[in-house]
């Protein structure tokens, strides 16, 4: 294979390789083209998915990308990290009939990555040109994938806007709390300047809400405010043991894997026990496993058909190596040696009218290393003091995304709407542009 070059050389690396022209013209010619396709109904931000996959059975994968951009600013990241097998795919008529449904994910991929790549390494032109400007500005919250789609539609219909992000890098989740094997060689920043690329967007890195700057600031200073803050704490844990060396945030593990240069410095133990269910605790068990890893274990409390993280993900996991405990919970995680991890004492759950309970019937699981992967929560206080209405202790929000504040919208993590999904964010982001623009025209 020649050897390419430019911000996206180095695709292949990944752990999902992605399809090349003979590959995806072959997968293109599975799909029915339905009229009403119920494809497109099970994707969060409705990308014309028939039509897509048509432009590049007829050889045309750029118009094929612009059709995939159109709904989806972020569909080069969202074909790497989407769940395509509990939506779009799950919905294919494909999956009904055969149970293989089209591969939508890898074919939404292959479009996405051949655009980027010959608009912005060769052509260095962008396929959306802004608006004149309307001489309104507006605030974006956060530069996580909400904001980024938020600001990009915006920016197309010619407002201003200006860009605040907490991190040192703009991407949120994007670019620090997914695992390295799925979004290789940098990509989360490639894509961060695509999106930017369009122009009128101002981005601010390692500027905090409620340290740096106030909602209030924001109000009186800009003509709109959308809130794309995500979740910016982790839950704590009660576990007797937590504080023993050893004991690491999953989160905090994938984000070190992310921005690390040299893996060989990073710390893995012999013998790793995640506890959690969603795709932060795959993510880590899995990169744990890769890293080094002689044994890696997830330790989930309720049975397999209620953990979060897909079943597609869950086989993944087990394919390199990791084991998946159900219907476990920890009691507390047992000391050795200086204070450090030699083991967690896992306890048998039932679940009955009464919710989850204990079984009293409990094991030792010898481990080095423990990676809490039980979730992440919003810090309400900034909102809650500025009068915003919460739900669940989250942002309220309408179908528009608006919240109680005449000037401020919000969207992705931050908010009790959707799911805690990288395409519902985008949508959140786009559908708040929209009501933006038509309240300040």
């Amino acid at each position: 294979m020649q050897q390419e070059t430019g911000p996206f050389a180095g695709l292949e690396t990944d752990l999902h390789p992605p399809l090349d022209g003979h590959e995806a013209s072959v997968e293109a010619d599975r799909c029915y083209f339905c009229y009403d396709a119920p494809c497109v109904t099970a994707c969060p931000t409705g990308i014309d998915i028939p039509l897509f996959i048509r432009q590049i059975q007829t050889g045309n994968p750029s118009g094929s990308a612009k059709t995939i951009f159109d709904e989806n600013i972020l569909g080069g990241m969202c074909a790497r990290v989407c769940p395509t097998e509990t939506l779009c795919e799950q919905a294919c008529v494909r999956q009904t009939a055969e149970n293989k449904p089209v591969s939508i994910g890898a074919l939404q991929r292959y479009a996405t990555d051949h655009a980027l790549r010959n608009e912005l390494s060769e052509s260095k032109t962008h396929p959306y040109q802004r608006a004149k400007p309307t001489g309104k500005k507006v605030c974006v919250i956060g530069a996580g994938p909400s904001g980024l789609s938020c600001a990009h539609r915006l920016a197309r219909y010619g407002h201003a806007v200006t860009i605040f992000d907490a991190g040192d890098k703009p991407g949120g989740l994007n670019e620090y709390g997914i695992a390295s094997y799925k979004t290789t060689n940098n990509f989360a920043q490639e894509e961060v300047e695509f999106v930017l690329g369009i122009g009128g967007i101002t981005l601010q890195t390692g500027v905090r809400l409620g340290v740096d700057l106030s909602l209030q600031e924001v109000t009186d200073q800009y003509d709109a405010v959308f809130l794309g803050v995500g979740l910016d704490s982790v839950n704590k844990s009660n576990i007797t043991g937590s504080e023993l060396t050893g004991v690491a945030d999953a989160v905090e593990f994938i984000a070190a894997l992310r921005q690390s240069q040299d893996y060989s410095s990073l710390s893995i133990g012999r013998r790793v026990v995640v506890i959690g269910g969603g795709m932060t605790a795959i993510d880590a068990a899995v990169q744990a496993s890769m890293l080094g890893a002689e044994d890696v274990m997830i330790a989930y409390r309720r049975p397999r058909e209620k953990m979060n993280a897909s079943v597609y993900e869950q086989q993944l996991a087990q394919t390199h190596g990791v084991k998946i405990k159900h219907s476990v919970r920890p009691v507390k995680i047992i000391a050795g040696d200086d204070n450090a991890v030699a083991g967690v004492e896992l306890e048998y759950t039932t679940e009955g009218e009464g919710g989850l309970s204990g079984t009293d019937e409990s094991f030792v699981e010898n481990a080095d290393q423990v990676l809490m992967a039980i979730g992440q929560a919003f810090d309400a206080d900034a909102a809650e003091s500025f009068g915003l209405a919460l739900s669940n202790k989250r942002v309220s929000v309408d179908a528009d995304r608006k919240t109680s504040h005449e000037k401020i919208w919000a969207g992705g993590d931050c908010i009790d709407a959707g799911e805690d999904l990288t395409v519902w964010a985008v949508q959140d982001g786009k559908l708040a542009a929209e009501s933006i623009h038509r309240s300040l025209t």
